[in-house]
């Protein structure tokens, strides 16, 4: 057999490609992919054979990971004092605290100091947060102690988020807020992601602020500035900036799925101010209804009394807009007019809307954002931004609301749900074709069906579930196929939406969950919409005091209060009657955004 004869020069050359390849599959195995600045970062193989799941236990653990705490564009340009700023820093730190810290003498002491300073941390009270345990509640609640253990359980992890702009008197309360719910909690449990959207106050200062204190305490945060979507302000589309904003204040909720197969309990969209107590209170109306989304309701002073202020975004079950009503209005003068709202709303219960925001806010994650749901505005080249710096009108053409974009969430989390109950139905029906039942179905559905089959695409779904799903929807779309085509004359265009009772996107309002802005009297306002808070209790056979006994199906339309100019926040809205029937937009091809 012949020999190879390997030259001392090939031999060093393999021996460098073999030492190239070692070193790379060492990083691969004991190091985590490379990512930007920032972001979560991929695990590495080793993490995935040894902890069987990234974030084992479910826990955020910033020592661990400290890709869980980062600052994104912060705003570090030079100062011409920062030189020497970063000398009387490092002598300080050289002469008196390393050794303080590192003495034997003195180490117990400076450990002191920390732990008193993390207490007070934990303790930290905004100007109107202070004032939360004082305020009064309907059936006696502040006068009760609540450990909220159902919330704080092993693996529960709540994802808080907000979206500043030039709001620095709220900054202060709702980091305070973060940190008393971080509390009860658990550090672990909570990850905040905070946009600071072109801020020109003090914004940016108080983020630094929140950055330490949420450093010192092991919370997981995300904080990122973002400049201004247009440099004219009299040009920008506040729907497209309140969409935009959003999205990125959920991008680690999504990369921490993706990448980490991480899962938030719940999502906490904290807007204006809010007690904590009272989004714990709501937090556990979600949990118990399996509610898509709750929202509070927001309160603001106006001429010496209180007005319901968010109406935009918020309609009730027969889609009209909510009243501005006074504080001290009459009870049928309640800000939803749908009967049953109402008569709930009057005995300060959670009640069922078609959509809401009214400030803090809380999300079920796996009935919006896993399944693919973003915020977004109305369709492109339906306005022209740039029209309003130019003293012209801006082009408008007729098509979709162009109201918030939360309604636009608000009305794909009705079409999600309205999506699952069709594919709940096409499952139905197909254990039924195969225990030989007769096909018992309106001829309409099978066209649903398969509208659904082209645009369901869950993404929190079990692997292994999934495709048996699919299968059963496709052999119940192939089975009516063939019988729809005799029936094509007759069919309806569409079918109303109380046709289809299980498709109810469950979103509610909890009226004694109250959120506020600087200035607002919060003991006289509480006193106005709860009295002394000494109701009666309902009982559980009058629907509880949470779970609602009753769900109604979307309505056939709602009113559109929309934008159509540019020009921020202030642009002028209008209104219009428009239509939203389910099953003809699954048809016409709505698909998760």
């Amino acid at each position: 057999m012949a020999s190879i004869i390997v030259s001392p020069r090939q031999r060093f050359a393999a021996r460098v490609a073999a030492g190239i390849v070692g070193i790379l599959v060492f990083k691969w195995i004991f190091f985590d992919s490379t990512t930007r600045a920032g972001e979560i970062a991929h695990p590495d193989i080793l993490e995935r054979i040894t902890l069987g799941t990234p974030l084992s236990g479910q826990t955020l653990d910033t020592r661990k990971y400290p890709f869980l705490q980062s600052r994104i564009n912060r705003d570090e340009t030079h100062d011409v004092f920062d030189n020497d700023i970063d000398a009387g820093m490092q002598d300080f730190w050289t002469r008196f605290q390393k050794p303080f810290m590192t003495g034997s003498d003195t180490m117990h002491l400076d450990e002191q100091v920390v732990r008193g300073a993390i207490d007070e941390l934990l303790g930290f009270n905004g100007w109107a947060a202070a004032a939360c345990s004082s305020l009064t509640r309907p059936f006696g609640i502040s006068k009760r102690e609540d450990d909220w253990s159902d919330l704080a359980r092993p693996g529960a992890l709540y994802y808080f988020a907000l979206v500043v702009h030039g709001a620095d008197h709220f900054l202060v309360d709702q980091l305070a807020v973060i940190v008393q719910l971080a509390r009860r909690l658990g550090p672990t449990s909570v990850f905040v992601s905070i946009v600071d959207y072109a801020s020109t106050d003090s914004t940016p200062f108080l983020c630094d602020l929140a950055e330490m204190i949420m450093t010192l305490l092991g919370i997981s945060f995300r904080i990122r500035q973002v400049p201004p979507m247009t440099q004219d302000p009299t040009a920008s589309y506040y729907p497209l900036e309140e969409a935009y904003t959003r999205n990125l204040a959920l991008e680690p909720l999504q990369e921490l799925w993706e990448r980490r197969k991480v899962q938030f309990e719940r999502v906490i969209w904290l807007k204006g101010f809010t007690c904590p107590n009272d989004i714990l209170e709501t937090i556990r109306v979600s949990v118990v209804n399996q509610a898509s989304m709750v929202c509070s309701m927001d309160w603001k002073e106006h001429n010496g009394f209180f007005i319901y202020n968010d109406r935009w975004r918020t309609r009730d079950m027969d889609g009209n807009l909510f009243r501005g009503s006074k504080s001290t209005s009459p009870i049928d003068e309640a800000p939803p007019r749908d009967a049953y709202g109402g008569a709930r709303y009057t005995l300060h219960l959670p009640f069922q809307v078609f959509c809401c925001e009214s400030g803090t806010h809380i999300v079920d994650p796996h009935k919006s954002y896993y399944l693919g749901l973003t915020y977004h505005s109305s369709v492109e080249s339906v306005f022209n931004t740039t029209a309003a710096s130019d003293g012209k009108a801006p082009r408008w053409s007729e098509g979709p609301c162009m109201d918030s974009a939360q309604l636009h969430f608000c009305r794909d989390m009705w079409m999600a749900s309205f999506q699952d109950g069709i594919r709940d139905e096409a499952k139905r029906l197909h254990n039924e074709e195969r225990m030989g039942k007769p096909r018992n179905v309106h001829p309409f559905m099978d066209d649903l069906i398969q509208s659904m089959l082209a645009s369901y695409a869950p993404t929190t779904s079990d692997k292994a579930a999934a495709p048996v799903e699919a299968d059963e929807v496709k052999a119940a779309a192939a089975v009516g196929k063939g019988k729809r085509r005799r029936l094509d004359k007759r069919r309806p265009r569409s079918l109303p939406n109380n046709a289809f009772p299980n498709a109810i996107a469950k979103i509610l309002v909890n009226p004694r969950c109250v959120t506020t802005y600087a200035g607002v009297s919060h003991t006289q306002l509480a006193l106005d919409l709860f009295g002394s808070g000494e109701d009666r209790e309902p009982t559980q056979h009058e629907g509880g005091k949470y779970v609602l006994d009753e769900w109604r199906t979307a309505p056939e339309s709602f009113v559109c209060q929309e934008m159509r100019t540019t020009g921020g926040r202030i642009a002028p809205k209008q209104q219009r009657r428009t239509g939203f029937q389910q099953s003809r937009l699954l048809l016409n091809g709505w698909r998760p955004t």
